[in-house]
């Protein structure tokens, strides 16, 4: 799926971001725990380099949490990153955040200068609710759709940590085309910029893989179909997803499915293992190998002429005709000078 949401208010504060990150000691990513690659903005890691970083993987009251654990081993792997996982319906475990901020700067907890953090993460993953966790008042506002923080802000938080918060933001082009559908999914984009049934599609292929038994009972089902199309077939029949002559209702069952998800009604799930994504990561790599051996291949054809023989037979020509001009020219020149 092509993610073609990009706000120009997601521009800007990339931009501001980039322009704060030298005065920042640390960085608290928020991540969605059900979908921790989906979820992580590129942009953010490339700008972060080796500052200490905080992944916090929220919502782990809708993620299947053996692989909430597969994750935070897969991504402490990397240099001066820990992981949290919890729940913003957890607020005194969500603050543990101060003190691990401090455990990972002890140089400057031991000082009299404030520990400068700043708040990172894509729209709708929890990060407005968890700053006013932090805070310990109302802050930032929270809504259960993308987008609903706009502008930046500098929070204090007592104790000698300051906080910058920032609005969520996505990247401009989404690579991996099953993040795109994943982040669809979950709600990290406007419904309005996304195709139900498209992303209700891929939802029931994963699922029907990965989690037959949820949408057997969920659904109540004899037994979970083969195919994404006749199992929204079968769970429009349990749904009343049907049109004038009992023809399935494609948007509403897959309108239906998204929802289960969302509200966890289909149970804990998680929409990606690492093991998926470092396969995914590989198939990526060839596809911009083979997009930039295309475009090189385009540069050479254009500098060179394309290509067809009779292009190439009046390009030769032309080219000769300029030669004997030129001969023609140094001729009569010399001739003038004697």
């Amino acid at each position: 799926m092509a993610v073609h949401w990009y706000p120009g208010h997601m521009h800007k504060a990339q931009k501001e971001i980039k322009q704060v990150l030298p005065q920042v000691d640390l960085l608290i990513e928020v991540l969605d725990a059900r979908i921790p690659y989906s979820s992580e903005n590129p942009a953010i890691a490339e700008l972060r380099g080796d500052k200490p970083c905080i992944k916090v993987l929220s919502k782990t009251d809708l993620a299947d949490p053996l692989i909430t654990e597969m994750w935070q081993k897969h991504l402490e792997k990397e240099r001066s990153v820990k992981t949290f996982a919890a729940t913003t319906e957890q607020p005194a475990k969500m603050k543990q955040i101060i003190d691990l901020c401090r455990k990972m700067l002890p140089e400057k907890d031991a000082s009299v200068k404030a520990i400068n953090t700043m708040i990172v993460g894509i729209p709708n993953v929890g990060k407005s609710t968890l700053i006013n966790i932090l805070a310990d008042r109302v802050i930032a506002k929270t809504g259960n759709e993308a987008a609903v923080t706009k502008n930046q802000q500098r929070i204090n938080l007592g104790n000698g940590i300051t906080l910058f918060d920032t609005p969520g933001i996505l990247w401009p082009k989404v690579e991996n085309i099953n993040s795109g559908y994943r982040l669809a999914a979950t709600g990290a984009i406007k419904d309005t910029a996304m195709e139900y049934d498209d992303v209700g599609f891929y939802l029931a292929d994963y699922l029907i893989k990965a989690y037959p038994d949820a949408l057997k009972e969920r659904f109540k089902l004899d037994h979970i179909p083969n195919t994404e199309i006749e199992f929204l077939e079968a769970a429009a029949g349990t749904r009343g997803a049907k049109m004038a002559g009992g023809r399935v209702n494609l948007h509403k069952i897959c309108e239906v499915l998204i929802g289960e998800l969302r509200t966890a009604k289909l149970g804990r799930v998680s929409l990606e293992t690492p093991e998926m994504v470092e396969l995914e990561e590989v198939e990526i790599a060839k596809i911009l190998a083979k997009k930039a051996e295309d475009k090189q291949k385009r540069k050479e054809g254009f500098k060179t002429g394309s290509l067809t023989p009779d292009k190439k037979d009046r390009k030769e020509k032309r080219e000769s005709d300029r030669a004997a001009q030129s001969a023609r020219m140094k001729k009569q020149n010399r001739s003038r000078s004697r």
